[in-house]
Formats: structure tokens, sequence, C-alpha cells
């Protein structure tokens, strides 16, 4: 499994860009939007990699949190890499996001290949799912860790610890966040 690939772009298609390593190895990456990668451009490519029966390659992207929206999308029932590399070329991560967690079927029946059936699959799927995760994400790595670990420790579910644990006010000990998240949490 790749994660990303460091190195130069050295040529751009239709539909990929080749990044040559300072190995002298040179990786195709098929992409959403060529444009995303300047020529000559050296950095750090994030790529995904896609196999199946009729097919296999790298996806490649300039960031991390469009490869995070790629996974989101290819976890969606009916949707492929192909589809959601197409979708990604029409919208930012935050865009589609925004668009998923506000229920907005029209925004995201203008992507390329999502039509209003996939859209409404998208919706059902993702919907509330990524706000938990960014929420876990922000908790753990939040000041009041401890507290949620213990608030974990105590038998309450993850998701609203998150929940209870996101909503404390800063400057709180850690002793003060415990009892607040529990007073939260009845």
């Amino acid at each position: 499994m790749f994660h990303y690939v460091l190195g130069r772009i050295v040529e751009k298609g239709r539909d990929y860009v080749a990044v040559e390593t300072k190995g002298g190895v040179c990786y195709l990456l098929t992409v959403s939007d060529p444009y995303a990668f300047p020529f000559g451009q050296e950095g750090k490519f994030y790529c995904h990699e896609v196999y199946s029966e009729s097919d296999h390659y790298l996806a490649g992207f300039p960031s991390k949190e469009e490869k995070e929206a790629f996974l989101d999308l290819i976890s969606v029932k009916g949707i492929g890499p192909k589809t959601a590399l197409s979708a990604l070329s029409g919208t930012s991560p935050e865009e589609l996001y925004a668009a998923i967690e506000a229920g907005n079927v029209s925004f995201l029946k203008k992507l390329p290949g999502i039509g209003p059936k996939a859209a409404s699959q998208i919706i059902l799927d993702l919907k509330g799912r990524l706000l938990s995760a960014k929420a876990a994400q922000a908790a753990a790595e939040g000041p009041y860790l401890g507290a949620r670990e213990a608030l974990l420790a105590l038998g309450f579910k993850a998701k609203d610890v998150d929940k209870a644990v996101a909503s404390l006010p800063a400057g709180l000990s850690e002793e003060s966040a415990i009892k607040e998240g529990l007073r939260k949490l009845k």
C-alpha cells in the first residue's frame, strides 16, 4: 500500500501526472485535476492504490485532505474510484463535506459523474459520519485527552464522550474537565 510519493512532476496528461523520485523511479498517478500539479513541482504527492479485476493504478492527490475525501467517496455504495476522482475534479474537499452535511443534493448532482441517485446515496452514507470522525480526531488531539480517556473508562460511548469533551470550555483542570464531562453526559 502506498501513502505518498516524494518526487518531481515530469509529465502531465489529460488525467495523469508522472512523478519522478530521486531514485530514478517514475510513478504514474491518475488524478482528478492534472492542473493542480504544476509541472516541475517537487513535493509530496499522496496516493491510493486502486486494484480490481479490470484495473490497477495509483490515484494521486495534491493534499491529504483530498485523499481522505476520495476514500470517503469510494466507501459509498455504488461510487467507484473513477467516479470519485471525477467528482473531486469539480469541488474541494471542504465544499464536498459542507454539501454532504447540509444534504445539498443539487450541489452534488452538479459534480462530474454524480447523478441524483448517487448524490442521495452519498448523503445517506456519509452525512453525520464525517463530523463524528472529525470530532473524535479533534477530541483525541485536544486539551482534554485525559478527561476523554477517564470518561471512556467509565463506560460511556465514544461518540457521546467526544461530543461532551468538545463542548467543554477552555482552561479547565483535568479534574474539572472530568466533572463537567460527567455532568454533560447525564
